[in-house]
């Protein structure tokens, strides 16, 4: 499943040399799942509270590219590349929106599937595998 997220870059996301700092990438990214999430109709606050689970990030790659500046307007991908029954595989990319065909960062990034209480890996829950394409 194919996801994508505006971003425009803020002065705060830059660093002394005016690109935007290697870790905010991953923040982007962050935003783009959350809201992945989100378009599938499931919010994470009530998946805490409703049904005892967080998603935490078990790995990431990421490879840097060319840099975003201040201003600039961002599209981040948040594409589902595997989903098995406690985890999730996500392909990010992240592009200028004034040039679409260059990729600015790429990341993939394997998400857990956790008991919130325990902290102990447990099952996606099937209104989410169904959602995300998986019955």
């Amino acid at each position: 499943m194919n996801f994508n997220w505006p971003v425009r870059v803020y002065y705060e996301d830059t660093d002394s040399g005016g690109v935007v700092y290697y870790a905010n990438y991953l923040k982007f990214m962050e935003r783009a799942r959350t809201e992945f999430l989100r378009h599938l109709g499931f919010e994470q606050d009530q998946l805490i509270e409703q049904q005892n689970i967080i998603f935490a990030v078990r790995s990431v790659q990421c490879d840097y590219k060319s840099p975003a500046r201040f201003n600039d307007k961002l599209t981040i991908t948040a594409d589902l590349i595997e989903l098995k029954k406690a985890s999730m595989l996500f392909e990010h990319k992240i592009f200028n929106h004034n040039q679409p065909d260059k990729i600015l960062c790429y990341g993939q990034i394997h998400i857990a599937c956790l008991r919130a209480d325990t902290f102990k890996p447990c099952a996606i829950p099937e209104p989410i595998m169904e959602a995300a394409g998986v019955d």
